[in-house]
């Protein structure tokens, strides 16, 4: 991933320093109706610029109409939202967050932080920490994205 701007390498260190396994970064193309791969910390699995149909979900209205996070800390709390949850399960992940990015809190979400680990990872002091990651990053994160996908 040479070309893979800094902003992404250095927020997929950090998160993986708090116990992030599997990191990934999606931009949303509704006129498409998927969110595209923009990064990834698992090319094999998740390659980069693979996409996910955009479906009018619960998951949607709470992430991305929302602008909430997603927070499941186990697989009982993602399957229902991901039809990817086998593969997710198969490589020992229990845990996922989407954090919705958007350039203000009024814009629509362009973009997610997906970020998964073992069961009961994202406790609230944790969770805090990624926001605060994601947070410091965001303007950065903004600028580079468009220029992936």
């Amino acid at each position: 991933m040479t070309d893979t701007p800094t902003v992404l390498r250095d927020l997929h260190a950090a998160c993986a320093e708090l116990g992030t396994i599997l990191f990934t970064v999606s931009v949303l193309d509704p006129a498409a109706g998927v969110s595209r791969r923009a990064y990834t910390s698992h090319p094999v699995e998740y390659p980069a610029q693979g996409t996910k149909p955009m479906e009018h979900d619960a998951w949607f209205a709470h992430c991305v109409a929302g602008r909430r996070t997603f927070v499941a800390n186990t697989p009982e709390g993602f399957r229902a939202h991901f039809f990817d949850h086998a593969l997710i399960e198969s490589m020992g992940l229990g845990s996922a967050v989407n954090i919705p990015l958007s350039a203000t809190p009024d814009a629509p979400v362009t973009a997610t932080v997906n970020l998964l680990a073992g069961p009961g990872h994202f406790t609230p002091p944790i969770l805090a920490a990624y926001h605060a990651l994601v947070e410091a990053h965001r303007e950065a994160l903004l600028a580079a994205l468009p220029r992936l996908v």
